[in-house]
């Protein structure tokens, strides 16, 4: 399988401005099974939605689109308003789009409190594991990946994808977290990051893939947007899996949400 990170500027809240801007770098980008996008790739990453939220067909419709432009698989968060009756909810919602198979989402679980993400969405309640291009994907995003007992393998995934709006002031705590994430559960991480500036931060990106051992992969370059692509084999995962069975005595937690 070939993946394609996807390391973006993003115009503050110039959804159809972004929307066209990644368009044209998908159309760029060389081939791949997967591209993977920043979170909130369409707005920058704004604690409060009320005036930047699509409706969730909305944004669904505009992930499918790319995956059509690229007649591949696309993931990417957007900010997503569900509305039932007088009730409005929001979503931080990572969407992995396949091009033959519909749209998959995972609501972000772990808001971001300091930043005041907690005060207007609402954080998700299960975790989603996507079956694409031969692997199985457990979507994250950002913030959570400081939490690990939430992305812990249960004999469930392959690889693990991580969008973030990641500062440059952290940028330390990012890198040696996705490089955890994948030795820990011996499997391959794929970690996108922005770059430029919102009204509250600066962000130098950082995109890269991992693989299970916690060897670099790929990388995109700093500060700059571009891409950063590799193949990953899934016969050489499970056969290390299979060799190096430390996860067979990984604590087994209960989940009580």
């Amino acid at each position: 399988m070939r993946i394609t990170l996807v390391q973006t500027d993003i115009l503050w809240g110039e959804i159809e401005a972004n929307t066209t801007h990644v368009e044209q770098l998908l159309k760029q980008a060389p081939e791949s099974d997967l591209y993977i996008l920043p979170e909130m790739w369409s707005t920058g990453f704004c604690p409060d939605p009320r005036e930047m939220a699509e409706d969730e067909q909305t944004a669904a419709q505009r992930m499918q689109r790319l995956a059509q432009i690229t007649c591949s698989n696309v993931s990417g968060s957007l900010m997503v308003k569900e509305t039932s009756g007088k009730s409005v909810r929001f979503y931080n919602r990572h969407y992995l789009a396949q091009h033959n198979n519909g749209t998959s989402h995972y609501d972000k679980r772990h808001l971001f409190g300091y930043g005041g993400e907690n005060e207007t969405f609402t954080p998700g309640s299960r975790r989603t594991v996507v079956e694409c291009g031969g692997w199985r994907w457990l979507l994250q995003t950002c913030y959570d990946l400081r939490f690990p007992v939430w992305s812990r393998y249960r004999g469930d995934y392959d690889g693990i994808i991580y969008i973030a709006n990641w500062p440059s002031r952290r940028r330390n705590a990012w890198e040696a977290l996705l490089r955890a994430r994948a030795i820990e559960n011996q499997c391959v991480v794929c970690g996108v990051n922005r770059v430029g500036n919102d009204p509250k931060c600066s962000y130098s990106g950082g995109s890269m893939i991992i693989d299970e051992h916690g060897k670099l992969l790929a990388k995109c370059n700093d500060d700059e947007e571009g891409y950063a692509s590799c193949n990953v084999d899934i016969t050489s995962l499970n056969e290390y899996r299979n060799r190096f069975t430390v996860l067979d005595d990984r604590d087994k937690y209960e989940f009580i949400y």
